[in-house]
């Protein structure tokens, strides 16, 4: 495959689709972020212009370097200007049928041979290809998050996913700066498949009573040295996120070890998503987080 990819477009001005647009475009990439929200995407350039501006401020890149970073990435609330992007990465909230109607919005627009990746964290590969006109040029590359601080990215092909494809997409995270590791097209792939039934396993032990949402998180950070508490991430992640991945889970795998709690349930139901919130296990209004049970 011979295609160079040169201009990046990024569909979804949310928490991901900010951190993957700002690791583009420092990396020297122009970027076109789109969303249907022009509040949306307001914020972003915003969000945006406040991290590069953390950078230089820390020394990490100098004025005129920053102003080229912001310069690289354009706003659109329609999606035509994707039309010029060799590389697009969907990083739409995580379900199915809202993804499925970005690509039937999108796939019209893009070159013929433009490479259509999600940012998905645990929907199968496969299944999201075979919804847009270009299985062969689909593949899943799942950064972590933030992304402007995680230092791996998950690269996942489905199983109509041309060897060019993961190639090119391969040399291309590597020109960002990240480090990709390959993961097989199965429920969560690596990261997910391990963390969140961990989460998950953390939301049992506070439903079972062993131990309050300090006693866990500071358990988990002392005793095991993680820099922050399964239930503290869990509020970072998004507890709604949290309860999708395990959800999907508990469908693609059929294993009750991956039930979700029923307490993890309860929280999404309540509203009570973590930081985004203002209230998750922890309660975001004050100075200071503060436990919630």
């Amino acid at each position: 495959m011979s295609i160079e990819i040169k201009t990046i477009g990024v569909v979804g001005a949310g928490q991901m689709g900010i951190g993957i647009a700002h690791v583009c475009a420092v990396a020297g990439y122009d970027v076109c972020l789109t969303d249907i929200s022009q509040d949306a995407l307001d914020g972003a350039k915003d969000r945006i212009a406040k991290n590069l501006a953390r950078l230089r401020d820390r020394g990490r890149m100098d004025e005129a370097e920053m102003a080229t970073a912001v310069n690289r990435i354009s706003f659109s609330a329609e999606f035509q200007p994707l039309s010029d992007c060799t590389l697009v990465i969907e990083a739409a909230t995580e379900n199915e049928k809202i993804k499925k109607a970005v690509y039937d919005s999108i796939c019209p627009v893009l070159q013929d041979d433009a490479i259509l990746a999600s940012n998905t964290s645990s929907i199968s590969i496969t299944r999201l290809a075979a919804q847009t006109d270009r299985p062969d040029r689909f593949i899943g590359i799942h950064f972590m998050n933030p992304a402007p601080l995680m230092e791996l990215i998950e690269l996942i092909p489905g199983i109509a996913t041309a060897p060019e494809v993961f190639d090119v997409v391969n040399e291309f995270v590597k020109a960002i700066g990240k480090t990709p590791v390959s993961a097989e097209d199965y429920p969560a792939f690596i990261v997910n498949r391990i963390l969140l039934p961990m989460i998950n396993e953390a939301v049992y032990t506070l439903y079972e009573g062993v131990g309050s949402v300090e006693a866990i998180d500071t358990a988990m950070k002392l005793g095991a040295h993680h820099p922050m508490g399964p239930l503290e991430l869990a509020d970072f992640i998004g507890v709604d996120t949290c309860l999708a991945i395990m959800q999907v889970l508990h469908d693609g795998l059929a294993d009750t070890k991956y039930r979700p709690c029923p307490l993890l349930v309860k929280y999404v139901e309540a509203g009570w998503l973590g930081r985004k919130t203002g209230r998750g296990f922890y309660d975001y209004s004050g100075d200071t987080p503060v436990p919630t049970r």
